[in-house]
């Protein structure tokens, strides 16, 4: 599926990036101005495999991707999750091929962006420059949060806690509401964020319905007391550094004052 997608009103590369930086006028235009020419993949395409030297970075427009390895034993480890707004490699251009593979979640629109127009604005202007160093930089942040909910969390406090971040980190960019969002994981797939078996994750998923902190309907998470799910597992949003909020995000505001 190749074909040109028309794009949504509101960009999230920078309803993203003012978290990141106070972009003006020109800065945000020349951000518009990545997300012009954008493609169509289907899910499960690939969209960098191992090994692939890059020409460029890409954009997630509208969506889920994720980031994967394939261990010894062909099991499959996924290591990320991208959303709207999100860079998939932003790291390739200094990095070099890549060491993992990056493939569309969902049916997704994203931007291939050529290095050099990536260059230029990095070079053109330092509030761009450190919008997109805090964007790789926060994704890295991301990452060290999972390793601690893997390797210190229960299970059960793991998926809540990944449920917190995906409906917060959505709401961000205009994809979610106060207490619902897209969730398009399937149960094998929250097995591979996670590291426990499908079965375990069936479980947890039974009991934390049961308990009221969670509706999963039409591939949708309802969260009916936000605070009260966070609260479970002790969701702190500070590792997504939020740190200035130029315009006002109304969604994000509901989410912390709760239903």
């Amino acid at each position: 599926m190749d074909a040109t997608v028309t794009l949504p009103r509101s960009n999230p590369l920078i309803l993203r990036l003012r978290f990141g930086a106070d972009l003006d006028a020109g800065d945000k235009a020349l951000l518009a101005d990545l997300s012009r020419s954008s493609r169509g993949l289907e899910p499960q395409q690939d969209i960098v495999r191992a090994g692939d030297r890059a020409s460029g970075v890409h954009l997630v427009l509208e969506g889920y991707a994720f980031r994967y390895k394939i261990v010894d034993d062909g099991q499959r480890q996924i290591l990320g999750l991208l959303l709207p707004g999100d860079f998939c490699d932003l790291q390739s251009i200094v990095l070099g091929p890549s060491d993992h593979y990056i493939a569309a979640l969902t049916a997704c629109t994203i931007a291939d962006i050529p290095q050099d127009r990536v260059d230029a604005l990095v070079f053109r202007d330092s509030r761009l420059a450190r919008a997109l160093w805090w964007a790789t930089l926060v994704d890295e942040s991301i990452l060290r949060e999972w390793l601690a909910s893997m390797g210190q969390r229960a299970a059960d406090k793991r998926i809540a806690h990944l449920f917190c971040e995906l409906l917060l980190r959505q709401q961000l960019v205009g994809a979610a509401g106060a207490c619902d969002c897209p969730l398009p994981l399937t149960q094998p797939m929250l097995a591979d964020i996670l590291g426990i078996t499908t079965i375990h994750v069936s479980r947890i998923l039974r009991d934390l319905r049961t308990s009221g902190l969670i509706r999963l309907k039409d591939r949708r998470l309802h969260v009916p007391d936000v605070a009260r799910l966070q609260a479970f597992c002790d969701f702190d949003p500070t590792y997504l550094h939020l740190v200035r909020q130029p315009d006002r995000a109304p969604a994000r505001d509901a989410a912390q004052a709760g239903p």
